[in-house]
């Protein structure tokens, strides 16, 4: 492996890991502060996709279907919260994991009315369309490069927000002490649909982004939230921190994996997992 194919497989991993941080914050949020184990967030993800391409298709415009897409998300978030899962957060993991699973079916089987089972894909938007020239062989996508400074730029706001206002003190509190912030007079029900409104909208984002970088099929979400799921676990259960870190670990360790030993590409993820469990059982960032 020369110099320049080593940094492009390292721009891959970085842009594949920023990309799994945006899914796998919010759920992270949603896990970690609400105690709802969503299955069905892998779908958001698709359904970000689909509805990024379907508006693409009719407008004619990328960016003006990403705006017009992203509150369609938040709007699905809310009516997923307050219809579906409002009810659940006193109850068993269990119920939680066959209803989440249920949406599974429910929003697989929805796309697959709406947009039929066949591959889709996103032209590269302008002026994003181009390559850099990185040697004679080798070139590297601006529109690469563009969604790294999205993802880090959200990662950034997303920190800040948690960090240091008041709505992130709310949260924080919240995901210590739930009765607490309740006691205080702040609405958690409020509070709780926000947060999976936002973790819905964030993991579409990502599928909407995504879009010109991959193949849109159906189901494509299901194997991302295995993914988002170690993410999380290794990163600390609701941790924005961590899961910024387990993602960029886990976007570097696909990738690279991927080139270095091909037929253990699927396993590296699971055994790092391991190995962070066995140090730190809570995770990273806890």
């Amino acid at each position: 492996m020369d110099l320049a194919f080593f940094g492009v497989q390292l721009l891959n991993g970085l842009q594949y890991g920023l990309l799994l941080f945006l899914i796998a914050s919010g759920l992270t949020l949603i896990f970690g502060i609400m105690g709802i184990i969503n299955l069905a967030h892998g779908a958001m993800y698709m359904i970000g996709a689909y509805l990024v391409y379907d508006l693409t298709m009719r407008l004619g415009n990328f960016w003006l279907a990403i705006v017009i897409a992203i509150p369609i998300a938040i709007v699905l978030g809310l009516i997923i919260e307050r219809l579906f899962l409002d009810t659940l957060y006193k109850r068993d993991h269990l119920y939680q994991v066959l209803l989440t699973f249920g949406l599974i079916l429910v929003l697989n089987e929805a796309q697959r009315i709406i947009w039929g089972g066949d591959v889709h894909s996103v032209p590269v938007p302008a002026p994003f369309d181009a390559s850099l020239q990185l040697t004679d062989n080798l070139q590297y996508s601006v529109y690469r490069l563009f969604v790294m400074g999205v993802c880090l730029a959200l990662a950034g706001a997303i920190y800040w927000v948690i960090r240091h206002t008041r709505l992130g003190i709310i949260i924080r509190a919240g995901a210590v002490n739930r009765d607490m912030v309740e006691g205080l007079g702040i609405n958690v029900r409020t509070l709780f649909t926000l947060i999976f409104s936002v973790g819905v909208a964030l993991t579409a984002f990502a599928g909407m982004i995504a879009a010109p970088l991959t193949s849109i099929a159906p189901g494509m979400g299901d194997s991302i939230l295995i993914t988002c799921f170690v993410v999380v676990v290794i990163g600390g259960i609701g941790s924005i921190k961590g899961a910024f870190w387990g993602a960029i670990l886990i976007g570097m360790a696909e990738t690279f994996g991927s080139v270095l030993i091909p037929s253990l590409a699927s396993m590296v993820i699971y055994l790092i997992m391991a190995a962070v469990l066995l140090v730190k059982p809570r995770g990273l960032f806890a």
